[in-house]
Formats: C-alpha cells, sequence, structure tokens
C-alpha cells in the first residue's frame, strides 16, 4: 500500500484535496479528527487535559493554546502519541482490507514520526488571503488565524519538504486535475529518497 502524507498551513484546502482523493477510491484518515476522538470526555488524554487546562472545550483550548507555545507543546505532549498510535493501527487496517493507497491529513505531519510512513508527502499551498477568507467562514478572527499561524511550520518549509505541491487556491476543477496528476506519478520515488 502506497501512503500520500497530505499537509500543508491552516485553510489552504487539505480537507479540500482529502475529499477529491476519496471520491478516487484513496482510504483517507484525518489526524484532526482522530485528535478530536483522543480528547473526547471520558478518554484517559482529557482527564490530563483537564489537570492541564481546566477545560475540554475546542474554542477555549485554542485560545490558550495558540497564544503560548509552551501550553501547546504541553497539549500536543498529551494527544500526539495516542493520536499516531490510532492513525498508524487505522493504516494497518486499510492495508489489510486490500487498499492499494491511502493518505493520511495531517497538519503537523512533517514534525511527526508517521512522515517516516509515507510514501510521498504532497503539500497544499494557498494564498494568504484566501486561508484568512475560509477561516473566517469557520469562525475564527484574524487574531486567531494569525495565532495559529504562527504556531505552524512556515509554507516556504513546507514546499521544500514536498514531493508534489498542490495549488489550494485554484478552482476545484483545477485543483481536481493537480490530484489526478499526482495521482498519476505515485511511484516509489518518494520512498527511496527517504531511503
Amino acid at each position: 500500500m502506497k501512503v500520500i502524507g497530505l499537509t500543508g498551513n491552516i485553510g489552504c484546502g487539505k480537507s479540500t484535496v482529502a475529499a477529491l482523493l476519496r471520491e478516487r477510491g484513496v482510504g483517507t484518515i484525518d489526524a484532526d479528527e482522530v485528535a478530536r476522538d483522543v480528547r473526547r470526555p471520558g478518554s484517559p488524554e482529557s482527564a490530563l487535559i483537564l489537570d492541564r487546562f481546566g477545560t475540554l472545550d475546542p474554542r477555549q483550548l485554542a485560545r490558550l493554546v495558540f497564544e503560548d507555545a509552551g501550553a501547546l507543546a504541553d497539549l500536543e505532549a498529551i494527544i500526539h502519541p495516542r493520536v499516531r498510535d490510532l492513525v498508524s493501527a487505522r493504516l494497518a487496517e486499510l492495508e489489510q482490507e486490500g487498499t492499494v493507497v491511502a493518505a493520511v491529513e495531517a497538519i503537523k505531519l512533517l514534525e511527526s514520526p508517521l512522515r517516516e510512513r509515507c510514501d510521498q508527502v504532497w503539500v497544499v499551498v494557498c494564498r494568504p488571503d484566501d486561508a484568512l477568507r475560509r477561516l473566517a467562514q469557520r469562525g475564527l478572527s484574524e487574531a486567531d488565524v494569525r495565532d495559529r499561524l504562527a504556531s505552524q511550520m512556515a509554507e516556504a518549509d513546507l514546499v521544500r519538504a514536498a514531493d508534489v505541491v498542490i495549488d489550494g487556491s485554484a478552482d476545484i476543477g483545477e485543483t481536481a486535475r493537480q490530484v489526478e496528476v499526482a495521482l498519476a506519478g505515485l511511484d516509489d520515488r518518494g520512498a527511496s529518497e527517504r531511503s
């Protein structure tokens, strides 16, 4: 099974690319969804989050951690190990099911050991005004967006690490064409370059 690591900064269009991949039969795993499950009340991680932050409310947590790099590191130390374990388990399930190509959508893929599981890294980029507009539609203020972007890897660094770069500012037809081209070119190149 080939594994695509799908990443890019917040609001760039990763979810759109993931949806296009699903339409083409790619098994997709959204690390953000896995993280939400890990944070659910009753999980061991939720108890640790409550002890450290006093809340499980996603908006309150976001305010706390995106204004404080130390708090963000603490939250990631609680959540990320379990997320990695669950994503790895889901990849194993997909492989057992005979899935030919899988994709892991993760905003911090390049900082994660999951990167080593990927045959290729696809980075979705977009114009800053597009990201701001999309995130405003999700109810985030410009200050919230800037705090979140400041906690993420610079787009230039993401692009340098990419095997494939997809323009998330393009219209959906062009984005779909880019996905088709990238899928057609999926081969052992990404794995051999990282060996």
